[in-house]
C-alpha cells in the first residue's frame, strides 16, 4: 500500500498532492537552487515547495533582501 505524500506551497499554503507545475527550491546563506517539479528534490530536508512561479518569484525576491543587504561601512 502506497501512502500520499501532500505538499504546501510556502506563499500562499494551498495543499496538493498532485504538484503539476510547481516548483522546489533549496536555500541556504549563500546559495539558492530552482528546480521543476521533482519528488526527489521536493523531498529533501531544504526543499521548499511553491504552487507556480509566481509563488516561487515571490520568495526568490524575499531571499534577495534578507541576503543582499547593505554593506555597513
Amino acid at each position: 500500500m502506497s501512502t500520499l505524500k501532500e505538499f504546501k506551497c510556502e506563499i500562499c499554503g494551498i495543499v496538493t498532492a498532485n504538484p503539476i507545475h510547481w516548483f522546489v527550491i533549496e536555500c541556504g546563506d549563500v546559495k539558492l537552487s530552482v528546480h521543476k517539479w521533482n519528488l526527489e528534490v521536493a523531498s529533501g530536508p531544504a526543499a521548499r515547495h511553491f504552487c507556480g512561479e509566481a509563488h516561487a518569484q515571490v520568495f526568490i525576491s524575499r531571499w534577495f533582501d534578507s541576503v543582499c543587504v547593505p554593506l555597513k561601512r
